[in-house]
């Protein structure tokens, strides 16, 4: 009968390092991506270094990724002067011409590039789910990773930290 408690500790004691191993992983360096925006520029993440990059996959079907516009488009404001480099990324199965189309009725003040082959995603830890945003520090290394909606009172703390 002393066998399920010692299960229950055994099961707590790998869920921590589970979350641990989460959580650091992703202090890694940054991929050496190289972004073609929809307007043909040409961004290499590489020469980026020196500034702050935040990097958000999404997609033009997801609702909570058009309703992080408004933030994403404050967060250049408030940090472009600043060095922030914002890449939002459309996912592979998305649709150019409407990825196009939103980041024109939108004005997105940044860049927007497409991810036809996947390439992005996959050096990102296999991005499936959006939206996916990625911190990188000034040295080139990921500091923090979002699945989902963004605190951006949170993430404009970090940014300003950087």
């Amino acid at each position: 009968m002393q066998v399920k408690p010692a299960l229950g500790v055994i099961f707590a004691l790998c869920m921590l390092a589970i979350v641990f191993w989460q959580q650091t992983q992703f202090e890694i360096k940054a991929p050496d991506s190289t972004f073609i925006t929809i307007t043909g520029e040409q961004i290499e993440l590489l020469e980026l270094r020196g500034q702050p990059v935040l990097v958000t996959f999404w997609a033009s079907d997801c609702r909570i990724c058009i309703e992080e516009i408004p933030d994403l488009i404050a967060l250049h404001k408030q940090f472009a002067g600043k060095g922030l480099q914002i890449i939002a990324v459309a996912m592979p199965y998305d649709i150019p011409s409407r990825v196009k189309q939103l980041s024109e009725m939108h004005s997105l003040p940044y860049a927007v590039a497409l991810d036809i082959d996947g390439t992005h995603a996959k050096a990102y830890g296999n991005v499936s789910l959006t939206p996916s945003s990625f911190l990188i520090s000034r040295e080139g290394r990921v500091v923090s990773r979002v699945v989902g909606r963004l605190d951006f009172a949170d993430w404009r703390a970090q940014i300003d930290a950087l």
